[in-house]
């Protein structure tokens, strides 16, 4: 049980002289399409999506994992939790890693190869991560898994991308993206049923077995056309490429950086603070965040979708502000079921934010880098942002956990209304025509 303890008109402020793709919007698409055309391949849409969407889901899964038992694991190891909590940043800080590593893969030999390479080396650590005998070893091992972590989603996030029509993007993208969210909610269920029966360890053998799934899966998608027309036909021609969009590049890392804060900054530490704060037990805390999972979810479904239809910042500054409204229910709700409607309600925003994520950055992105260059960017992000779970930790023993999970979320949702307001859009742009990099 738990108990209660203690208008159409936004800013367009672009940062220097971005370079401008050619861009050709989803309404240009349809009416002017060359009448020869080929087909679209619906079955490999399908595949294309649902391998992305796994990949995605399980290595979230495998993340979350450990936010749901930095207590007892800090017990076993005889350290603190701001100590444990350390593993959750050394995951994050390697992710730039496994983003240059894959990302460059797929922008030179196809989606599939890394994509598998990437999904059997995360569930091979996470198993090992189980096994560890002491808290430099898994330590190691958390850092390693970041790797892995980092590479999945650039490349999972261009595969699916590009895959589907411009007009559908935005939906599949808050789909794609809420793959994370549902992982989460994974690792809740897991948390629920393993936990008080087993302990924590078996959790971390849970992490190493769906891979499989996911590799038959990827193993049946094609690669994208995009991709084969973008392709750079030699590195030299790859890296000027980079060097000609590097302000683009550093605006993405900047926007990449805000949401992480954000999305770490609301998630990972709150069911921490349900347990020590809210005196929540393993069930209800796992509820709880099961159901504000199910919010993120819809969250990343319906903004995407608003997206679509009214473009991809405006849908991101709207999750944004009215997230701000939300934080007094969503920390200091007086009762468990206004504090539940809060959670809900708060990845409802976050994560719809999120949603936009992957036909943002994946738009914005040149074509023969679309591997690479919104992963890298991405993952850059999560590495500045990744100490903000130890600084909410090391927060929380001052002001407790919700004065500390309040504070940063206020601060961090006004720079993203800041930050996404000032950046430049591509909404509906072409994947199938060759861009000027």
């Amino acid at each position: 049980m738990c108990q209660r303890g203690a208008s159409h008109t936004f800013l367009k402020i672009h940062v220097g002289d971005w370079p401008a793709p050619v861009i050709q919007t989803a309404a240009m698409n349809s009416p002017t399409a060359p009448v020869n055309a080929p087909a679209r391949d619906r079955r490999n849409e399908r595949y294309a999506i649902t391998a992305s969407f796994l990949g995605w889901t399980l290595d979230a899964f495998d993340f979350f994992i450990l936010v749901f038992v930095l207590v007892p694991v800090a017990h076993e190891f005889h350290r603190s939790v701001a100590d444990i909590a350390i593993a959750l940043t050394a995951s994050l800080a390697l992710r730039p890693v496994g983003a240059v590593i894959f990302g460059l893969m797929a922008d030179r030999w196809g989606r599939r190869l890394p994509l598998m390479l990437d999904i059997l080396f995360y569930a091979v650590v996470e198993v090992l991560s189980g096994l560890a005998p002491n808290y430099a070893v898994f330590l190691l091992l958390r850092a390693l898994y970041g790797i892995g972590m980092g590479g999945e989603w650039g490349v999972g996030a261009s595969l699916a991308m590009e895959s589907v029509p411009a007009e559908r993007r935005g939906m599949i993208s808050g789909l794609l993206q809420e793959g994370y969210a549902f992982g989460y909610l994974l690792a809740a269920l897991v948390y629920w049923g393993i936990f008080p029966h087993w302990g924590w360890r078996p959790m971390f053998f849970v992490g190493g077995l769906p891979a499989l799934l996911v590799i038959f899966v990827r193993a049946k998608v094609k690669e994208p056309e995009a991709w084969r027309k973008s392709r750079a036909p030699q590195w030299s021609s790859y890296w000027r490429a980079i060097a000609r969009n590097w302000k683009r590049f550093v605006y993405i890392v900047v926007l990449m950086t805000v949401m992480n804060l954000l999305s770490h900054g609301t998630q990972d530490l709150y069911p921490t603070f349900l347990k020590i704060e809210r005196h929540c037990d393993p069930r209800i805390t796992s509820i709880i965040t099961i159901i504000s999972m199910a919010g993120a979810i819809l969250g990343g479904l319906f903004f995407g979708l608003f997206s679509d239809r009214r473009g991809r910042r405006r849908a991101m500054i709207s999750a944004a502000v009215l997230g701000l409204l939300l934080i007094p229910l969503w920390a200091y709700a007086p009762s468990l079921g206004w504090l539940t409607v809060g959670a809900f309600l708060m990845q409802f925003m976050v994560q719809g934010a999120w949603g936009v994520i992957p036909a943002h950055l994946n738009e914005l992105s040149p074509g023969a880098l679309r591997g690479f260059f919104p992963g890298f960017a991405y993952q850059l992000g999560v590495l500045f942002a990744s100490s903000v779970e130890y600084i909410e930790a090391s927060m929380a023993e001052r002001l407790g956990y919700a004065g500390a999970l309040a504070l940063l979320a206020g601060v961090v949702l006004l720079a993203a209304v800041v930050v996404m307001a000032m950046g430049p859009e591509a909404h509906g742009a072409s994947f199938e025509i060759a861009t000027q990099d």
